[in-house]
């Protein structure tokens, strides 16, 4: 009688899980078919955004404008809280030969204001975030040469070039975050 009992309740609770699920999903396709869907803060906050890094990329590259193509002029992006202050930090990065070679690319870490944290060079994207922090920022795993290593803040900078930080042993932390993954994620392409 008990187990007739706790199955039927299991049963209910599942029951009562795919109704909510099903009810915000009828919910949310509705205003969207309906034009109703709230979306403008989600757009806008992006736009400024890229709007932000695209002023930052054209003042920190200035001396580089006149030697690039237009191929050379797009960025990725993406954002993330390297320092829990409930404010993102971007991962700016790039995937042409003006900006990569055969030890990886360049890529810059921009604060929210878009001030700049951290050029890099010699890194293969993505970039991995750990759970350790140093300096009150999450420690990154950057792939360069072929090579991980970890990397950590000190003296409130990133390390530019990963390649001569300490090597990582053993298997990727499974809890990392991975940020610009522009081969694994379709990620939107950006000029400057």
């Amino acid at each position: 009688m008990v187990g007739i009992l706790a199955f039927s309740s299991c049963q209910n609770k599942d029951k009562t899980k795919q109704n909510i699920v099903k009810a915000i999903a009828l919910d949310t396709l509705s205003k969207t078919v309906a034009g109703t869907a709230d979306l403008s803060e989600v757009e806008e906050n992006d736009n400024k955004t890229v709007e932000l890094i695209r002023k930052q990329l054209l003042n920190l590259l200035k001396n580089d404008l006149s030697a690039m193509t237009k191929e050379d002029r797009f960025f990725f992006y993406e954002a993330f809280d390297l320092n829990n202050d409930k404010k993102d930090e971007y991962f700016v990065g790039f995937s042409n030969s003006y900006f990569c070679g055969s030890g990886g690319c360049s890529g810059f870490i921009l604060n929210n204001d878009g001030s700049l944290i951290n050029k890099f060079s010699v890194t293969d994207l993505p970039i991995l975030i750990t759970t350790t922090s140093s300096e009150k920022f999450y420690d990154l795993i950057m792939k360069s040469n072929g090579l991980y290593h970890l990397v950590k803040m000190k003296y409130g900078k990133y390390p530019s070039n990963p390649s001569i930080e300490e090597k990582w042993n053993g298997e990727i932390p499974k809890e990392s975050t991975k940020v610009l993954d522009i081969y694994e994620k379709k990620m939107e392409k950006y000029s400057f």
